[in-house]
């Protein structure tokens, strides 16, 4: 057990933390005359600590993602996911949500596809409330900074407002509310059993380097946030607000959310420095889950997609989710 303690111990602190990482970056701060002890050498040691290792492991992380899904590509998806019906689909498009690397905005042309394809409305939206939310992609980094019991719940509480969320628009029938799409394209599957290992490592690595650099502006808004709140804003502010005391830090944290666009992998910083500033949990991931839903972005491009009556009605659910999650998860921290 000793030795298995040990291993474990390396793996968390030097491969996924990437304490070595850190640990070189201050020495070279150091000898550059720069205090990491200090607010602004400390911001400037976070910075770069948290965004090259965001980075690292977002990369590594899309990579094999990517390479999986060039076994199920979108046609060889739908086809899939039009074999189950009622709550099992929602459940399926829901799971095949948590291994899409996207952001809200990229997971909504992936949302018109399936629409096109003929799966019924509620069956996507599971798909569109997991894709952004639940990132499995990024289950280590919410392992690292939250601890793996809260990260397994934290994607098990997404699932549940993916599924739930598509399955009550699926109830209230509500396929008049789409808008009108371009022409159905012809579409066929890129990847077939035959397609040789080199492309589709070919095709990982392209997909990396797109996603990667979408997403990268948005990490560096995130650690520089996170920076800032880490170093800078007086921790006695942080908890007054979003601390455990303040009945509604829920509420408030879900509210601010939706003004920000980011992927998960850029709001994880800031939710690191609001938890070591004395947040509480469920106000953290309720900020988390706020973010990556129902940034205003997506929210604007998905208006181009569907009325304003059912734009209205996923807000609706989405919020009312992310908040009684953020409430379950302030409840389970007490307990524990």
């Amino acid at each position: 057990m000793p030795t298995v303690k040990t291993i474990w111990e390396f793996i968390q602190n030097q491969i996924l933390s990437m304490q070595w990482l850190e640990n070189s970056i201050s020495c070279i701060l150091t000898r550059c005359g720069i205090n990491t002890n200090e607010p602004l050498g400390g911001s400037i040691l976070f910075f770069f600590y948290d965004t090259i290792k965001i980075m690292i492991l977002l990369c590594v992380l899309i990579w094999i993602i990517s390479f999986i899904q060039s076994f199920f590509p979108p046609e060889k998806t739908k086809r899939i996911l039009g074999r189950f019906h009622g709550i099992k689909a929602n459940t399926a498009a829901a799971l095949l949500g948590t291994v899409t690397p996207f952001c809200s905005c990229s997971s909504i042309p992936i949302f018109i596809g399936f629409t096109k394809a003929g799966l019924p409305i509620g069956v996507t939206f599971s798909f569109l409330i997991s894709s952004p939310m639940v990132d499995l992609g990024s289950l280590a980094l919410l392992a690292i900074i939250f601890g793996w019991k809260t990260a397994v719940a934290y994607v098990l509480l997404g699932l549940v407002i993916a599924v739930a969320g598509g399955t009550l628009i699926e109830k209230l029938h509500l396929e008049k509310q789409l808008e009108s799409f371009a022409a159905n394209e012809d579409n066929h599957d890129q990847y077939t059993d035959k397609t040789p290992l080199k492309e589709r490592i070919s095709y990982a690595g392209n997909q990396t380097a797109a996603i990667a650099g979408k997403v990268a502006p948005y990490v560096l808004i995130g650690v520089a946030i996170g920076a800032l709140i880490h170093n800078w804003i007086p921790g006695e502010f942080i908890v007054n607000i979003l601390g455990r005391d303040n009945p509604f830090a829920v509420i408030l944290a879900t509210a601010a959310g939706i003004p920000v666009y980011a992927d998960i992998f850029g709001t994880i910083p800031v939710a690191e420095a609001l938890l070591n500033k004395g947040a509480a949990l469920g106000v953290v991931l309720s900020f988390m889950m706020a973010v990556t839903t129902l940034s205003l972005p997506s929210l604007i491009m998905l208006h181009q997609v569907i009325k304003l009556k059912l734009l209205i009605i996923f807000i609706a659910i989405c919020t009312t989710g992310i908040i009684i999650a953020g409430y379950l998860f302030n409840y389970i921290q007490y307990i524990l």
